[in-house]
């Protein structure tokens, strides 16, 4: 399969440059959607030629971000996306075993999980991060028949194919939700990865009211309500759509 690797950034100078020196050992072909970053994060991607940047020229929102890689991907023909954070909380090192997974297992989505095998390094996470995912993972299971033990790890391949049917919308940290939604919806094959437990900013912000965790919790919830009762289809993923 032709691959490509994309990575969601909105103000990481700090550490874009180390994640993409790792990510280029494991991956030939790599995208950064860069939100709207106000920080050094352009001057560092300069320093990467090989690398493709999709620049928002505002902060649009994470799934936003996602959503550009989705249609770049598209747009360009790739066979396969994987997906990893920019913030250290995912290591390079095992993009190819997502690669291999959602190739051997025939899978259309294989989503890294962070509770579904114990590592000797784990972080601890923030309590009331780890109770709102326990939540909505649950909420997930029982309303859309899924098995899944994790439902926001950014950590994801996803076969091309399958992109132009995920209506994805919300342009927030919500949007993992509309994920799951389509993939019941289009009954998408789904597969778990173990990949460790890393926080190393436990105080990043959410944004806004989203800080305070009952207000996000409840975002989730709406997010996840409209998701599954909604019947319009995703814009279609058209040159010049993701820039």
């Amino acid at each position: 399969m032709r691959w490509l690797t994309a990575l969601p950034v909105f103000n990481e100078a700090r550490y874009v440059g180390d994640v993409l020196t790792e990510v280029a050992r494991y991956s030939g072909r790599i995208l950064v959607v860069d939100d709207g970053s106000t920080d050094a994060t352009p001057e560092v991607l300069e320093s990467f030629p090989a690398v493709a940047v999709v620049r928002h020229e505002t902060n649009r929102g994470y799934g936003a971000a996602l959503l550009s890689a989705f249609c770049y991907a598209i747009d360009h023909g790739y066979e396969g996306l994987v997906t990893v954070d920019c913030d250290g909380q995912h290591e390079p090192c095992r993009i190819p075993e997502f690669e291999s997974a959602l190739e051997s297992e025939q899978a259309d989505i294989v989503s890294g999980s962070r509770y579904l095998e114990v590592f000797p390094d784990d972080s601890t996470p923030p309590a009331q991060r780890r109770e709102i995912n326990r939540i909505i993972t649950a909420e997930l299971n029982e309303r859309l028949g899924l098995a899944i033990t994790d439902a926001f790890c950014g950590f994801k391949a996803y076969r091309a194919s399958v992109l132009p049917q995920l209506c994805v919308p919300e342009p927030g940290y919500a949007m993992p939700l509309e994920v799951w939604a389509e993939a019941a919806r289009h009954r998408l094959k789904i597969v778990e990865l173990p990949v460790p437990l890393i926080y190393l900013d436990e105080e990043r912000s959410f944004g806004g009211a989203l800080d305070d965790a009952e207000q996000r919790l409840a975002h989730y919830r709406d997010v996840l309500e409209r998701a599954i009762h909604r019947e319009e289809p995703l814009p279609t993923c058209g040159k010049g759509r993701s820039s």
